[in-house]
């Protein structure tokens, strides 16, 4: 039995019909940039986060400049400032803030979730940290109730990179709804995904909302007068007509990755794959990946695949080990991370996996 890692064409042809009105209704409308769909996608999410407001951007890593380039236009952050970061994460996280001139700090994750953890967090926490980003990563929700309360105690800004977490929750609180900003991603393969680039900034304070409404269209709030200086950074009008259909089967989606999720945690009995853990609830997780970590990452990879489960790492290469990042962050010595960066590999997780294709995965990975 062949298992794809993620089978992006049956995820979207569930939804054929309905995405192709609703790219005939963006070609017909003759409106392209910054229109209508646009906007109701924007009341949309924002409403289905629980969010005040939600700025559609051109792709996650925008959201996230964005948003700390918001707070330095509003004076709340400035040059040279540091922002806390858990280590284990994707390099968009750091990107964003060492494009905006800020300093990382990176912090080491809770070793039973990959997450940051509020303790590790205190601990690293220095005068000259400002802000932290906070990273729901693989689709589990930080600890967001302990952060948040040191954040404010801290009186520290608060950025939640969303990107892999849409829907994940605690206490009735979602991803995006935690901080005083979040950043999404929307790339084809996340739970909610467009069908190419596309990502939204949600936060709370009406003064963000609408300095980033004005930084992703070249700092313009009104046609040819330039606020601030800023970037091209919209969402796509067609990619948010399509996000609006596929919207109102996130919650399905979501539901289904945790049953898969729930049936690996429960069957899979290798001693040698250490399973993911979940923090909080079943509502905490969002499973956008299933990560596993083994001692022998390749061979473990190659005995799946020669029974036709494929697998991903996410991600083989720690962001203070990339060689963009050498002269800033080479010198650290993060061996936890290091550790997760050698070791992980995600299973196949999706809404349209079968039972039978998730029973191989398990007989497969039991036998490795």
């Amino acid at each position: 039995m062949n298992v794809p890692f993620l089978d992006l064409k049956a995820v979207n042809a569930r939804h054929a019909a309905d995405l192709k009105a609703a790219a005939a209704r963006v070609i017909d409308s003759g409106w392209y940039v910054l229109g209508e769909e646009v906007k109701a996608f924007e009341a949309e999410f924002a409403a289905w986060v629980g969010s005040p407001h939600c700025v559609g951007t051109s792709d996650g890593l925008s959201a996230l400049i964005l948003a700390l380039r918001g707070w330095k236009e509003l004076g709340l952050l400035k040059e040279g400032d540091a922002v806390a970061v858990p280590a284990n994460t994707y390099v968009a996280s750091i990107l964003a803030i060492t494009e905006n001139r800020l300093r990382p700090v990176l912090v080491e994750p809770d070793e039973a979730t990959f997450n940051l953890s509020a303790a590790k967090l205190s601990a690293a926490l220095t005068p000259d940290v400002k802000a932290v980003l906070a990273v729901h990563l693989y689709g589990q929700l930080a600890d967001m109730p302990a952060i948040a309360k040191l954040c404010r105690e801290r009186g520290l800004l608060l950025l939640e990179d969303a990107a892999q977490a849409h829907g994940a929750q605690v206490d009735g609180r979602k991803a995006g709804a935690w901080g005083d900003a979040a950043a999404f991603s929307f790339y084809p393969g996340k739970n909610l995904g467009a069908l190419g680039d596309a990502g939204a900034l949600t936060c709370r304070d009406a003064k963000l909302a609408e300095m980033v409404r004005a930084l992703r269209n070249y700092g313009s709030h009104v046609k040819y007068q330039n606020l601030v200086q800023g970037p091209n950074d919209r969402l796509d009008e067609l990619q948010a007509a399509l996000l609006r259909v596929k919207l109102p089967h996130l919650d399905a989606d979501n539901a289904r990755r945790r049953e898969i999720a729930q049936r690996y945690r429960r069957e899979l009995r290798n001693p040698r794959v250490c399973l993911p853990s979940v923090q909080a609830d079943e509502a905490s997780h969002v499973w956008h990946l299933f990560v596993v970590r083994v001692a022998d990452r390749a061979a473990f990879q190659q005995r799946l695949l020669d029974r036709g489960v494929h697998t991903a790492i996410h991600y083989p290469i720690a962001p203070h080990q990339q060689a963009a990042y050498a002269k800033e962050l080479g010198h650290l010595r993060l061996p936890l991370t290091e550790a997760i960066h050698r070791e992980v590999v995600s299973l196949p997780i999706s809404p349209v996996l079968t039972d039978a294709q998730v029973a191989h995965v398990i007989a497969v990975v039991n036998e490795a």
